[in-house]
């Protein structure tokens, strides 16, 4: 199996042979050991998260802000997207997962990603924003190009987004709707409000981390589940125990394989100084396998505990949309287990890896089943 498919024996390797390691042909630091890629995403006063300095929303966005303005972002962004608002969508998402299974139940085969978890995360992200419905594949394009799923076209997809949302914007100004837009431009702290950047930056983070780590995230449960046969029994017999799967999931194989950050001081990890200036990667899907974290890394056990995994990431950058993602893949698998039987990956397809260079997960995964 190819590394992008299967990272974790070189994770093993990197993390017993070279923990803190500079690359010389992209001048980037990389860390693997779990107590090191913690620390680099959560001391900001050593690593900053403001890795680029362009004009593009996205380096306005909450991901790519340090303290102080990263605490009002985020406290901004919180009343926005409050735990009640995200438990309202419950019957919504029950019901899109309900529709895409409609389309494939009877053929007793569908494509994990095309067919579920590609289309749920857009849907459920759209309808927060108040996307029409018309507009919902070129959000999925967008959201592809910028992480490097998909092919660019020949105008920047961060520019398309940014003139649409400017749009949308301007008329939820307006005339202000039950949608997440509004809430976000109503929203105050302290006097402040969001600039028109920092607004358009939450729009394109929230759709672009949103769809393409959910997406993974179902899809990556279902390899665990195919990997390990035994969770299925587990969890139809005792149907509790799917958030503690999900997490072992979150863990066993994240989503996000790394994040990036920049050193604000020289800074020793290890036995190794990281010069001020220099990136540094921090190997996320590296750190959820080490064994001094974890006993038996390498072993998916949905009954795991502690389950401290940094699939989405620590300290003053934990992501915002983890209890949205969590929930929409509970949701997702729950339907699946109860409504698909006997599920089984098709092996004569092999399996083919993201080509987003931060995502682990697969293009495609068909399975065979019957359903009901």
């Amino acid at each position: 199996m190819d590394q992008a498919l299967n990272p974790f024996p070189w994770f093993r390797m990197m993390r017993e042979s070279a923990p803190v390691y500079f690359n010389s042909r992209n001048k980037m630091w990389s860390v693997f050991r779990y107590g090191d890629v913690q620390r680099v995403l959560s001391d900001h006063t050593s690593f900053s998260s403001q890795i680029m300095d362009s004009n593009q929303p996205l380096d306005a966005s909450i991901v790519n802000t340090d303290p102080p303005r990263h605490r009002q972002l985020r406290s901004l962004a919180s009343q926005a997207f409050t735990p009640r608002a995200i438990a309202q969508l419950t019957p919504r998402i029950s019901e899109i997962v309900h529709e895409l299974l409609d389309h494939v139940v009877s053929r007793g085969r569908m494509d994990v990603i095309d067919d579920l978890s590609y289309p749920l995360p857009v849907m459920v992200i759209a309808e927060m924003l108040g996307v029409p419905l018309a507009d919902r594949e070129r959000f999925k394009r967008w959201s592809d190009q910028v992480v490097g799923a998909a092919s660019s076209s020949a105008q920047d997809p961060q520019q398309e987004m940014s003139e649409y949302f400017l749009w949308m914007i301007e008329q939820r100004r307006r005339e202000p709707h039950d949608d997440l837009i509004s809430a976000l431009l109503a929203a105050q702290d302290e006097g402040q409000r969001l600039s028109v950047q920092e607004l358009l930056g939450f729009c394109i983070i929230l759709l672009v981390a949103g769809n393409e780590t959910t997406t993974h995230l179902i899809g990556n449960a279902v390899l665990c589940f195919d990997e390990y046969p035994e969770v299925v029994e587990q969890l139809l017999a005792e149907p509790a125990l799917l958030p503690d799967a999900i997490e072992e999931v979150l863990r066993y194989r994240s989503p996000l394989k790394v994040m990036f950050r920049a050193a604000n001081i020289d800074t020793k990890i290890g036995d190794q100084v990281i010069p001020a200036g220099q990136g540094v990667m921090a190997w996320i899907g590296s750190a959820n396998r080490d064994e001094a974290q974890f006993p038996g890394a390498e072993t998916f056990d949905i009954r795991r505990s502690p389950n401290r995994h940094l699939a989405f990431g620590y300290g003053i950058h934990f992501c915002l949309g983890a209890p949205l993602a969590r929930l929409e893949v509970k949701i997702a698998l729950g339907i699946m287990l109860e409504r698909l039987q006997e599920i089984q990956r098709d092996r004569d397809v092999p399996l083919e890896a993201s080509e987003a260079f931060i995502l682990h997960g697969v293009k495609h995964l068909p399975i065979v089943f019957n359903g009901n």
